[in-house]
């Protein structure tokens, strides 16, 4: 017997398990979504209680968490430590089972196995922890990033402790480069160059800012981290610390704090440049401190051979106070006055040329006293020397390797070590002259390892 079935009032659809309008295909597919949905669903809340792998890796020697150690699976997934050491690991088709990991850090090292492989092998569980130690090949200890993004990224996720207000990102900043530091009013300021952000390739390129208290007013212990404030602009992005007018980027250099009875004044060198080797102006600018800017103070001649770059140390000489400039070695220097240093006529170079000579590879004129000996000396309106000129004088038979000034040698092999970059400061600890600067080329580094030397 057939026939139309009737109708169901809404009433009765309901207690049928599907409403009006929909066919029980529809329906019976809507149960099942929504049971696969809440088994998801409780499974996802399962799975984020806890569900990584907590690695670290200590520095064998002092058991201190080693940042930017490189781990990678045997097909190459990589993670890499942060600021503490840690890495939380969850690779979904891994959990549970032993898992081996690659393990390698410039300037640490981890022993091989017998087939040569430097690495080791570790049970993955969810909310476990392991401890591996790494040995340590240079001097100094890596302590932490001061800039970027997920300093502290791992160890928020596994609920360790950290130290810095802001672990995972700080003014918007991804990535900063060259800084300089200066003690103004009771802070240390912080200025770097280019600066990247999370929302676009091009960042921030007419300087970055930051301040922090010091150890003694409640600031961290170096050892710790560093809290940054940054200079932010209205969405909260490092912003344009010397927004000099005109096309390009604007670097700062030189950074020196000058003072002027009870008052404080920072200033530094600016360059407002269209490439690395063009330069559309350059000159002085002078922090204003309501504007929290730096604003230009005057613009230098183009031909002007010295002024401020590189680092800075401050250092009493006999007749003065003076500004020693270093890159790394202190190379031009200035009387501590503010008409001196607005006037390029009165910085000095620590060079080998004849006074008033510029540097000219083809007919460099070095000066010499009666004997034939190299003078070394403060000359002004003379260009500076550094490591490369210096052996690129040597290449030219200008000077014997003897005749140089600005240039170490490694302690272990005798060899020369030609540095572009550092600073120099007096030590308390140490009752020394240390100087730490970055070496041009070299063996176990594409751009040259830091180097540590003291007087």
């Amino acid at each position: 017997m057939t026939g139309k079935r009737p109708e169901k009032t809404a009433s009765e659809n309901t207690n049928g398990l599907y409403t009006a309008g929909m066919s029980k295909t529809l329906f019976c597919a809507t149960v099942l979504l929504l049971a696969v949905c809440s088994l998801a669903c409780g499974q996802e809340t399962a799975d984020r209680a806890e569900p990584y792998f907590g690695i670290q890796v200590v520095d064998a020697e002092t058991g201190r968490g080693v940042p930017m150690v490189g781990l990678s699976t045997v097909n190459n997934i990589s993670y890499y430590t942060d600021s503490a050491g840690w890495i939380a690991f969850h690779e979904p088709g891994l959990m549970g089972k032993q898992v081996f990991f690659h393990v390698r850090s410039h300037g640490y090292e981890f022993p091989k196995d017998g087939f040569g492989y430097r690495g080791l092998r570790l049970q993955v569980e969810p909310g476990a922890t392991a401890r591996v130690e790494i040995q340590r090949k240079n001097i100094a200890e890596r302590l932490y990033r001061i800039t970027g993004q997920g300093i502290y990224r791992d160890s928020v996720l596994l609920g360790q402790p950290f130290p810095l207000d802001e672990p995972l990102l700080n003014g918007d900043v991804l990535g900063q480069d060259t800084v300089q530091t200066g003690i103004y009013n009771g802070k240390i300021y912080w200025i770097w160059g280019d600066t990247n952000r999370p929302s676009y390739p091009l960042g921030q390129f007419k300087t970055s800012g930051a301040t922090s208290s010091l150890p003694e007013q409640g600031g961290l212990d170096p050892a710790r981290g560093i809290n940054l404030e940054y200079f932010a602009d209205d969405n909260g992005f490092s912003r344009q610390m010397a927004p000099v007018e005109g096309p390009g980027a604007v670097w700062l250099h030189g950074l020196f704090v000058l003072r002027d009875g009870d008052q404080e004044k920072m200033i530094a060198h600016y360059a407002r440049v269209k490439s690395l080797g063009e330069r559309y102006e350059h000159g002085l600018v002078l922090f204003n401190d309501e504007t929290q800017t730096f604003e230009k103070l005057l613009q230098f001649n183009d031909d002007a051979v010295l002024y401020p770059r590189g680092q800075v140390v401050s250092h009493p000489d006999g007749t003065g106070e003076y500004i020693y400039f270093a890159t790394p070695f202190p190379s031009v220097r200035v009387e501590a006055n503010h008409a001196d240093i607005q006037d390029p006529s009165k910085y000095e170079a620590f060079t080998c040329l004849e006074p008033g000579q510029r540097y000219d590879t083809g007919n460099p004129r070095v000066e010499r006293d009666a004997e034939g000996q190299v003078v070394w000396g403060w000359k002004k309106d003379t260009d500076t020397m550094d490591a490369r000129r210096q052996y690129e004088l040597i290449q030219g038979g200008f000077l014997k390797p003897q005749d140089v000034r600005l240039v170490l040698n490694d302690p272990h092999s005798d060899k020369p070590v030609y540095m572009h970059a550092g600073s120099v400061h007096w030590n308390p600890f140490r009752q020394r002259w240390i100087m730490l600067g970055l070496q041009m080329g070299g063996e176990t580094s594409f751009i040259g390892e830091m180097w540590y030397a003291e007087s």
